[in-house]
Parts: C-alpha cells; structure tokens; sequence
C-alpha cells in the first residue's frame, strides 16, 4: 500500500525543529519549523492546553491518513469529521489514560470495509503521533460510515 500512496508517506527528515516562547502567566506560543504558531495557556483563556494539543495532533494525523488512503481507494469524500474523547489521570502524572476517536465518514465508494482497512492502516503502519505515544495508552476507535445525498 506504501507505493500506492504515492508522495504522501514519502521519506521525511528525522530531524524535526520547533520553538516555544513564554507570553505571559503560563501562556506560551510553540512555533513550527514552517512558522505555524499554537499557543498553550495552562488557565485555557489564550491557547489550548498541551494535552488538548496531543488530542488533536493524535486526531490530525489519522484523519489526514484515514483521507489519503481512502482518496486512493478511489472514494469520493464528501465529509469527514472526527470527534476526540481523552481519559486522563486526576492526580499527578494527569497524562491521557486511553482516547476514543469516532471517525463520520461520507462519500461516494466509501463501504465499511475500505474505510475499517484505511483505519487499520492508520493506526498499525503509518499515523506517526499514535506511534509517539505510551503503548499504555488504549485508543478507540469507531468508525462511522453516513450515508450519501
């Protein structure tokens, strides 16, 4: 499949750069290597908080995946969308604990089995923050086929 998808996972630079500058109180602006900004404010009134931030990366990553790989299996997408559910600890470490992704994909070709093997490809070869993460962490995720029209 890694052939079929063309450019999209062609080979990439190991080394990957990136800034982060205090505003004020405990908001910080992180600056992407491209200069894309996302700021983190520990009071949630500027920014995100960082783990909301793993949320979505975790999020983006397979959902750019789960489109590519469905746009190669020549399906027509007219909607994708994906809601993101984080389990944390309440005490120290409060990391994430297990995450529930529900993927609502529309679109013409799409079936059930395409979009399931799109995922699978996603989350066991190719999603690179699932990869980054603790193998702890339990992801679900739900896959949802809407239908068209």
């Amino acid at each position: 499949m890694t052939e079929a998808l063309g450019d999209y996972k062609k080979e990439v630079n190991e080394a990957m750069t990136a800034s982060l500058e205090w505003q004020r109180d405990l908001v910080f602006t992180a600056t992407t290597q491209r200069g894309y900004d996302l700021d983190f404010d520990a009071d949630i009134q500027m920014g995100c908080m960082p783990v909301e931030g793993v949320l979505m990366s975790l999020a983006g990553c397979m959902a750019i995946d789960v489109v590519a790989i469905l746009k190669k299996m020549r399906c027509e997408i007219e909607s994708f969308r994906m809601e993101i559910e984080g389990k944390r600890n309440r005490t120290p470490p409060q990391r994430l604990r297990g995450i529930k992704l529900t993927l609502y994909v529309k679109g013409g070709g799409v079936t059930e089995e395409k979009a399931a093997r799109a995922v699978k490809l996603s989350e066991e070869t190719y999603c690179s923050v699932r990869h980054s993460l603790r193998e702890d962490i339990e992801v679900e995720t739900d896959l949802r086929i809407e239908p068209c029209g």
